[in-house]
């Protein structure tokens, strides 16, 4: 089986030489600029924002996230990534600060517990806010005990703002009126601090808010859908629905390798009073009413050659680029294909210990437009030179349909991860 090159992929070197894998951390505003994270796996420099102008095609350095985080000269481990995306709210960008170096024990990633010779620990990750008409940046909050921060949404009509932290898990809420942050507690075991087998859970990646009520929405690697609403002294488990359904598979939660029946992204349809979600190994889209509550598979919307194969994709927690676009009925979705030599799709690793690709594949744009309900796969990206991007958790649509993503290639000999652009595929 051989795949046509159908979309062509625009790659743009921001200038960051250390620039590696970043996770969900890019979004268009509503000044029309795609504003991204570049992150480091470096103990001396920390992670990098940067900003790309569609009108005058250019890339623009906006600051380190170690120094706008008060810690540059410290000498602590840096602020290496941020793992959220940019969450707009009266004139604002508010996004969070992640750990970007690790400890591998048993290959799987830990935080810290002796800090490198000459290092302290990681403080913690910070909220932090961007003022775009200032072009200032606010320091709001510092996670308790130097854990990093996962995940994060907003409830800007209310003044909230939810995390996860990384790696026990813990669930913050800070009010944005008193610029206080205050810990929940710990919703999925030990997370992945803890002991495989036993109280390893992996963590949730994505969470929403249902807008009429000022309910926070997030999974668990068993399958529970959990609630908190800011005030309740705790979360708890949302009775009548869950996410373990035969079509997701069947997975063992105190083990590593896969996002467990966790959702890997979703968001609010505000058409609908309904969320949207896809569960990133197995690939299925489904529709989560809150209300009634209930959980229906929509459809299954890998790409076409991996729904041919009857394979998951290689990436081995699924993928983050997953949104809507600007006309909030159409799901953007970069998912992988299987490629063929000679009529055989090459296969990766059968299991994996961590979040990581078992294995090169494609990366196919897939749209779901959720009124006509009509699924389309735009077909496999490359750049100009006919190579593939590769580990690609993010994605982001201007209001004239381009498609924002953060990729790796190759740049003067070195691979880094930087900003591609692909046009609107509809055109």
């Amino acid at each position: 089986m051989i795949q046509e090159k159908i979309l062509t992929a625009k790659r743009y070197y921001s200038g960051f030489k250390l620039a590696h894998d970043t996770y969900n951390a890019i979004s268009v505003a509503s000044d029309g600029k795609v504003y991204y994270v570049l992150s480091s796996e470096s103990y001396d420099i920390g992670g990098q924002i940067y900003v790309y102008d569609p009108q005058t095609d250019k890339t623009s350095f906006l600051a380190d996230l170690t120094e706008i985080c008060g810690e540059n000269g410290r000498k602590t481990i840096p602020q290496g990534k941020s793992h959220v995306r940019f969450y707009e709210f009266e004139g604002k960008l508010y996004f969070a600060t992640h750990v970007g170096v690790y400890d591998m024990r048993d290959d799987m990633e830990r935080l810290h517990e002796v800090a490198p010779s000459g290092y302290a620990l990681y403080p913690g990750g910070h909220l932090l806010s961007y003022d775009l008409a200032s072009g200032t940046f606010d320091d709001l909050a510092i996670t308790p005990e130097g854990e990093g921060i996962l995940t994060m949404t907003i409830d800007g009509g209310r003044g909230h703002i939810y995390a996860l932290t990384w790696p026990m898990g813990c669930l913050l809420h800070y009010d944005m009126k008193t610029r206080t942050i205050k810990k929940i507690g710990l919703p999925c075991g030990a997370g992945e601090a803890g002991k495989v087998g036993d109280d390893y859970r992996v963590i949730c990646r994505s969470m929403f808010v249902d807008p009429q009520t000022g309910t926070l929405y997030f999974s668990t690697a068993e399958g529970d859908i959990m609630t908190y609403r800011a005030g309740e002294p705790s979360f708890s488990i949302l009775e009548g629905v869950d996410m373990r359904l035969d079509y997701f598979g069947k997975y063992d939660p105190t083990r590593p390798g896969s996002m467990g029946y966790n959702w890997r992204k979703i968001f609010w349809h505000a058409p609908e009073q309904v969320a949207y979600g896809v569960h990133g190994n197995s690939g299925y889209l489904f529709r989560f009413d809150p209300a009634t509550p209930s959980l229906e598979i929509v459809r299954r919307i890998t790409s076409v050659p991996s729904q041919r194969s009857g394979m998951f994709d290689q990436f081995s927690y699924g993928y983050l680029g997953f949104q809507p676009g600007k006309n909030g009925e159409t799901i953007y979705y970069l998912t992988g294909g299987p490629i063929y030599v000679d009529g055989q799709r090459i296969k990766g690793a059968n299991e994996i210990a961590k979040g990581a690709a078992k294995g090169l594949e494609n990366l196919h744009l897939v749209t779901y437009n959720i009124r006509r309900k009509a699924y389309r796969d735009h077909g496999a990206i490359f750049y100009e030179d006919g190579t593939r991007p590769t580990y690609v958790n993010s994605i982001a649509i201007d209001d004239h349909g381009d498609v924002y993503v953060l990729a790796r290639f190759e740049q003067e000999g070195v691979e880094v991860e930087d900003l591609i652009k692909i046009a609107n595929p509809f055109n």
